[in-house]
This record gives structure tokens, C-alpha cells and sequence, in this order.
């Protein structure tokens, strides 16, 4: 199942259409947190797909649930997540 969420605000320049696929068997929580004034957060389940809208500068952060703690397991650059 393809996940769309909420765009930027608009006072943001230059966007870019993102995806991620969760491959794993986990439960993701995916962040996106350096850009000022705009945060992003939404859990992933296996086998879904987030489609998103980002700035290129973006970073989205992969988090995962372990015995009461949330671990940063990735970072990918939003500009390699971009649909072509």
C-alpha cells in the first residue's frame, strides 16, 4: 500500500516527490527534522511505501523501536529518495 501525505507549507521554494519503501519486517518511524518551521513524522509499516513531498536539502531519518527506545537506524538524503 502507497502512504500520501501532507506537502510542505507553502512559503517553501523548490520541492521535490519522494518515496520510501520499508523492505524490513519492522515498523519504521520515519522524521524528517533540519528543515526550520516544518517537522515531519509518520510510522511505516512492512511493506509500505511513503510517498512524500520534501525539500532537496532534506534529510529522512529511519528510526526503529527496540525495548523501549527509538534507535536511529538510517539517514538518507531526500534527493536520493526522489521520483524520477
Amino acid at each position: 500500500m502507497t502512504q500520501t501525505l501532507d506537502s510542505l507549507p507553502l512559503e517553501y521554494g523548490q520541492r521535490i516527490l519522494c518515496v520510501y519503501s520499508n523492505l524490513s519486517n519492522q515498523i519504521l518511524i520515519a522524521r524528517i527534522s533540519n528543515i526550520p518551521g516544518w517537522y515531519f513524522e509518520r510510522v511505516v509499516f512492512p511493506g509500505e511505501q511513503l510517498l512524500f513531498e520534501a525539500l532537496p536539502e532534506a534529510d529522512l531519518e529511519i528510526h526503529i523501536g527496540q525495548k523501549n527506545e527509538v534507535i536511529l537506524a538510517e539517514k538518507l538524503p531526500c534527493a536520493q529518495l526522489q521520483v524520477t
